[in-house]
Order: C-alpha cells, then structure tokens, then sequence
C-alpha cells in the first residue's frame, strides 16, 4: 500500500532533500537514490497541484452557473 503524501508534507521532503544535496551532506553513493525520490515528490506535488487547479476551475464555472441563474430569476 502506498501512502499518501499531503503536498505540504512532500514539498518538506522535497526541499529537505535540495538542502542536504546543496550543502554536500549527501554522499555519492546515495545521491542517484535522493535523486529519484525528489523527482517522486515533484509528481506528487504536481498532481496536487493539477487536481486542486481542476478543483477551483470546476468551482468557479459552479458560481458562475449559479450567478447566471439568479440574474436570470431576478430579470423574470
């Protein structure tokens, strides 16, 4: 079973990971792995970030629907 990360807690991940490899504290032998967790995370962030745009997206054409018809209403 896979976890589910919230994007706030794979973005620390992510940029724990950019620190340690920026300040060197990760040694070549583990840095292939450091890397392909960060491009994990960086899915992980960007599909939340996809889904919850998608979300406001769908939201805003909701209020919009619903503006519309009250306009609508009110002219009647």
């Amino acid at each position: 079973m896979e976890i589910q990360y919230t994007y706030i807690d794979a973005f620390k991940e992510l940029q724990q990971i950019v620190a340690d490899i920026e300040t060197g504290e990760v040694n070549v032998d583990d840095l292939a792995a450091k890397i392909k967790r960060a491009s994990k995370l960086i899915s992980i962030c960007k599909a939340k970030l996809i889904a919850s745009e998608e979300e406001v997206h769908r939201l805003l054409r909701n209020l919009s629907s619903e503006v519309e018809e009250d306009l609508s209403s009110e002219e009647e």
